[in-house]
């Protein structure tokens, strides 16, 4: 059997995603080696300490400027050995530094059909323009906001939608899906970028059947 990929998840809250990474790659095709926050009082710590996780707080007031924050955390990423780092409900942009430390290796799962609704209070702004179609973008991070290739999405309609929790409880169950498949084809090496296209992540061939789709599709219901 395959080492592990030690991975790393970035936390702001309640951690569900976290759990869902716990629940399925954690001890098998990955191990979480550790989970960082800048929030000392995000419930998705307490989630990482129970499953004996290293667990540390950075947060932004400690530091002369995020840049600096960023650059700790990297450095005690990197002493525990993480090869990927999941952004799952972290709510702070990160240094291009920071990026520098883990190329092609820092992953977000974010609540809309990227490039639609970047950014902060994704499904807000969707219910605001009016869609019917609402999703889940897991995608590879770059210095912009939300602007990194894509991995792999999923679409809900929800024609009779009118709040933000709502359509949060419909995203959830896909979050908990393509997060932890994109970090199995991360381990298992079958992401690269498209010489062609650098902003198109190609799927091996032999990983597309089953729930995750080709960076770009979204299936119905």
């Amino acid at each position: 059997m395959a080492t592990p990929l030690p991975l790393a998840v970035l936390v702001s809250g309640t951690g569900t995603n976290l759990q869902a990474l716990l629940d399925s790659v954690h001890g098998r095709e990955a191990e979480i080696v550790a989970v960082a926050s800048n929030a000392a009082d995000a419930p998705a710590l307490e989630r990482a300490r129970s499953r004996d996780v290293a667990t540390k707080v950075f947060p932004r007031g400690d530091y002369a400027d995020r840049p600096a924050r960023d650059a700790a955390m990297a450095a005690w990423l990197r002493e525990q050995g993480v090869r990927l780092v999941v952004l799952a409900g972290y709510m702070e942009l990160l240094s291009p530094a920071f990026l520098d430390r883990f190329p092609d290796a820092v992953i977000n799962v974010h609540p809309s059909l990227l490039p639609a609704f970047p950014g902060l209070h994704a499904v807000e702004q969707a219910l605001a323009y009016g869609v019917t179609v609402f999703g889940v973008t897991v995608h590879f991070v770059d210095a912009g906001l939300d602007s990194g290739p894509v991995i792999s999405q999923r679409a809900v309609e929800l024609p009779d939608a009118k709040y933000s929790n709502t359509v949060l409880e419909y995203l959830r169950p896909l979050e908990h899906t393509l997060l932890p498949e994109a970090v199995r084809l991360f381990a298992r090496g079958a992401l690269s970028r498209d010489p062609a296209n650098p902003r198109r992540v190609l799927i091996a061939p032999e990983e597309t059947e089953g729930t995750v789709l080709r960076s770009g599709e979204a299936a119905d219901g």
